[in-house]
C-alpha cells in the first residue's frame, strides 16, 4: 500500500502501512525469530520465557495501537507504560541495541516502503531508549 500522499504517524496511516494486524504479526514473528537465532540477542532472549506465545501476542497488540490501529493491548491487558513495564529488567546500551538489531532485521524483511522502514525504526528507538533509561542501564 502506498501512502505517499499521507503522513506516517497520522491517524491510522502507520497501521495501514505496516499491513494492519496480519502485517504486524509477521513483523513480530520475524523479530522474535531474530531474537532466537542472533548471538547478539542471546542476553535479551534469556529475559523472556521459553514459550514466546504471550510475548508475541503482547508485542503484536501493543504495536497495533501504537501504530494507530485498534488498541488491542489495552482491550486485553489494560493500560501500559512501556518503560515502566520493563523497569524490572536490566537493560543497558547492549540490550537496547540488541533489541533494535532484531527489530531492524525484522523490518528489513517486510514489504514496507523504504521510507516507512526508516520512519518505523526512528520511532522504535524512542521507547527502546526510554526502557534503557528507566531500567537504570
Amino acid at each position: 500500500m502506498s501512502l505517499k500522499n499521507r503522513e506516517y504517524g497520522v491517524g491510522n496511516n502507520s497501521y495501514l502501512m505496516a499491513g494492519e494486524l496480519p502485517g504486524i504479526t509477521k513483523l513480530v514473528d520475524a523479530f522474535y525469530e531474530n531474537m532466537t537465532v542472533l548471538g547478539e540477542a542471546q542476553k535479551i532472549r534469556n529475559m523472556h520465557s521459553n514459550d514466546l506465545t504471550e510475548s508475541r501476542k503482547k508485542l503484536t497488540y501493543f504495536l497495533s495501537g501504537w501504530l494507530g490501529g485498534p488498541k488491542l493491548y489495552a482491550e486485553h491487558y489494560g493500560a501500559i507504560n512501556i518503560p515502566f513495564a520493563h523497569r524490572h529488567l536490566s537493560v543497558g546500551v547492549e540490550e537496547r541495541d540488541a533489541w533494535l538489531l532484531c527489530m531492524q532485521k525484522a523490518v528489513d524483511k517486510q514489504p514496507y516502503e523504504a521510507s516507512f522502514k526508516v520512519y518505523l525504526m526512528e520511532q522504535l528507538r524512542v521507547p527502546a531508549e526510554r526502557i534503557r533509561v528507566v531500567s537504570g542501564g
